[in-house]
């Protein structure tokens, strides 16, 4: 994948593919932080309200305009905020602590100030050539404001992955019509789709395919043409109807492998043809999301100049099974307790029960083994990436 220009105001949820950099110091200039009058600090030594000290004014400097005004020896003038502050000025005094904005050719002030009270300094914030952010981050609220605030009217981002998402089986109908005898509801597909958007790929093609090899080779030909990612639902496994894996096959797509050691999600195809990359995914709705977040979802992250979440070790709140020969997943919670990460598997095992994702938060794993992880033992999780550890 690589990187395009894109207007700052289309920018928001991309990920940056170049450094901001400041274009100029921040502030740009010394200015004040009040209105009031621009004095210098000696002047005002032991003013106060029973004692004020009279200054001369020498005029207006309103933000936005520069100034030639010089201020000597009890001299000041009026100035707002963020307005330069002028020569011979070394301090402000807040306009509450004088006897008023008017127009009159004297003030009295009523508080002493020190030097540099009230003013920013030039570079005090950001210095001129200052890398503000770095490739890899997420373009939201405040990183759009910086680069607006330094003048980028466009910014290098990197390409979202162009993905088509497909469901197979003519038993699938979508939510809100009325299940007939042997009928499901499409539910992979709506998930697939919601993932996609979080990570940042842009939906090009989403189409439930029916069970039969002319009506596949058509639609995914063009998404073999068009997108940088296909993800399919069901068809890759020994079913009679399961024709996925072959007409990738006879459409010329090389494959990587089909069938992972891992329960759920054993009959996962992967392959590729011409840059563009094929997961066929299981049927059954944990398996597929537990292979879209583990497959599908950090490749579309390194495609976007991402790098992928950490898993983590966490202590069993609960008992996890294993398989003998296979890696086994599950839905789980993660919590903190104390300084420690602790986990609490989903009670419903089954790869059919999707309702196991209702108050998960992670992905729990466990490497191939006869015996079952005991309360108290350690297992390797992944954060799904919008929940938070608490």
């Amino acid at each position: 994948m690589n990187s395009e220009k894109v207007m700052l105001e289309n920018c928001s949820g991309r990920i940056l593919a170049q450094e901001i950099v400041a274009s100029f110091p921040q502030p740009r200039f010394d200015n004040t932080a009040m209105d009031g009058f621009a004095v210098r600090a000696v002047d005002t030594v032991g003013a106060s309200a029973d004692s004020p000290v009279t200054f001369s004014m020498k005029g207006v400097i309103p933000a936005g305009e520069p100034t030639d005004i010089v201020i000597g020896k009890a001299e000041c003038c009026q100035i707002m905020t963020g307005a330069p502050i002028p020569e011979g000025a070394d301090s402000v005094v807040m306009v509450e602590d004088s006897g008023g904005f008017g127009n009159d050719r004297s003030v009295d002030i009523i508080k002493e100030v020190k030097d540099g009270e009230n003013i920013r300094y030039c570079g005090e914030e950001i210095a001129e050539g200052e890398i503000l952010i770095n490739p890899g981050n997420h373009l939201d609220a405040g990183e759009i404001g910086v680069a607006a605030t330094f003048g980028y009217g466009n910014i290098e981002v990197y390409r979202q992955p162009k993905i088509s998402l497909f469901a197979t089986g003519d038993e699938l109908i979508e939510p809100g019509n009325e299940l007939k005898p042997g009928q499901i509801y499409n539910s992979n597909f709506h998930v697939f789709a919601e993932l996609s958007d979080r990570v940042g790929a842009q939906v090009i093609m989403r189409t439930v395919l029916k069970d039969n090899t002319d009506s596949l080779k058509e639609i995914l030909s063009e998404a073999l043409i068009t997108s940088n990612v296909i993800v399919s639902s069901g068809g890759v496994s020994m079913g009679k109807h399961d024709y996925v894996r072959d007409v990738f096959l006879e459409l010329g797509v090389e494959e990587h492998f089909w069938k992972v050691a891992q329960k759920p999600g054993r009959p996962l195809f992967f392959g590729e043809s011409k840059g563009t990359l094929i997961f066929g995914l299981p049927g059954n709705p944990v398996s597929s999301f537990i292979c879209f977040m583990e497959y599908v979802w950090p490749t579309c992250e390194r495609m976007m100049g991402l790098t992928p979440g950490k898993k983590v070790t966490a202590r069993l709140l609960e008992p996890f099974p294993r398989e003998s020969e296979k890696r086994r997943y599950l839905l789980g919670k993660l919590e903190m307790d104390g300084l420690e990460i602790v986990a609490k598997p989903s009670g419903k095992h089954g790869s059919h029960m999707f309702t196991s994702a209702v108050g998960s938060n992670a992905i729990l794993e466990a490497p191939k083994g006869e015996k079952v992880l005991n309360t108290g033992e350690e297992i390797t999780a992944k954060l799904l990436p919008w929940c938070e550890l608490k």
